[in-house]
Order: C-alpha cells, then structure tokens, then sequence
C-alpha cells in the first residue's frame, strides 16, 4: 500500500504560529506517532501566504488513518483558527518516508495539468531533476498527486528545497546552455497545466538552523 500524505493548512489567531508551531512540533507529533502516523514537517510562511498560517505536512502507512489526521495534529492546541487538510499519494518522489531536515527555501508549488498532458510533464521533471539539483545546490523533495484527482485533470504538489531565498530567483535565471536545458524542460510544463501557483516558506522542524528572519 502507497503511503499517504496529508498537506494541512492551518490558520492561526494573529501572531500565534510560534506558539502553535511547538506544540504541534511537540505533543501533536506524540500524539500522531501513537496512532502509527508522522509529523513529516512543519513550514513557516515566506513569501505568497499569511502571517498566521502554518504549512503542515503529516505521514500515514494506510489511506484510512489519513483521514483522522487533522484531529489528532490539532487537539487541544488552542489558538487556532482553521485547518484545510489535502491527502495525497507520492508520484516518482519521495522514494523514502525520510522527512527534510535541512533549512532553507521551500517552494510549494501546484498544478493542474489535464490527464492527457500527464506523462509528457511527469517525464519532464524527471528528466530535469537533475541538472536542478546539481546546478542550484537544490533539492526536489517530492511531487504529490491529491487522492481525489480525476480522470480529466492530475492535481499536484511538488517541493523543493533551495538553500535561500536568493537561490530560489538565480534558479530561473540559466547560466550558460545546460542550465538553459533545466530550464526549458521545467518551463515546458507550465504550458501543458491549466493552472500553476507558488509560495516559498523555511522549515520549522529543521535541524541544523533555526530560521528567525521577520518575513512578515
């Protein structure tokens, strides 16, 4: 059985995503791994989303457990506001439940790409991961499909790491013809999706750095 991911949205009462970041980092992740799922991470907003809102990410070995998983991750935290929750299943990333851990640009960006588009934009990220990776000291940490996605349209989420802010702009700006290559195979998918949306964030559940920039 695919593991299933769950993305949590999660608002909070006005400058209260600290507060809520450590407990859900400390008891709802308990609370989580009692019932045999995982915090997979929690992400401060940067760029593209509110203040107050927490991106949430939580792992589970059977379909049927992701569905309680909102209630668990938030019971008994106080101060928040509200919770949209998206299960999904990993494409051809992650190839390992192994969370991030390393701090840096998160980039959560989605798509919805018609199913007869579907394999061209799949081999066009695989084939462009890469060169990414290597040309930008960057990461692609996976490309998930909603559970509830149709035969007519694939609905996405992929992440991916860069070390900084700065990183995440130079990405897409090419140096030089293979980085042009990278470029062209990522640029090629935004024409085969109906809709595209990006926001960067930095990883509240890292282990090397602690990010404690006033983004907002």
């Amino acid at each position: 059985m695919t593991d299933t991911y769950v993305h949590h949205r999660v608002t909070t009462e006005p400058l209260q995503w600290q507060a809520v970041a450590e407990a859900l980092r400390q008891t709802g992740a308990q609370r989580l791994q009692a019932a045999g799922g995982a915090l997979y991470g929690i992400w401060r907003s940067q760029i593209g989303r509110p203040r107050d809102e927490l991106t949430v990410m939580t792992l589970w070995p059977e379909p049927s457990q992701a569905s309680a998983s909102a209630d668990l991750l938030l019971q008994d935290v106080e101060a928040i506001r509200d919770c949209h929750n998206q299960p999904m299943q990993p494409t051809v990333r992650p190839q390992t439940t192994a969370p991030p851990r390393r701090q840096g640009n998160y980039a959560f960006r989605w798509f919805d790409t018609p199913a007869p588009n579907w394999q061209e934009f799949l081999d066009l990220c695989v084939a462009a991961w890469p060169g990414f990776e290597s040309a930008y000291d960057s990461q692609v940490i996976g490309l998930w499909e909603f559970v509830e996605s149709d035969d007519a349209m694939r609905r996405t989420l992929l992440l991916t790491r860069r070390p900084n802010l700065a990183m995440w702009e130079r990405s897409k700006i090419p140096k030089g013809e293979a980085e042009a290559e990278v470029r062209r195979k990522l640029s090629r998918r935004y024409d085969l999706c109906d809709s595209t949306y990006v926001y960067t964030t930095t990883l509240l559940t890292a282990d090397d750095q602690r990010d404690e920039v006033r983004w907002a």
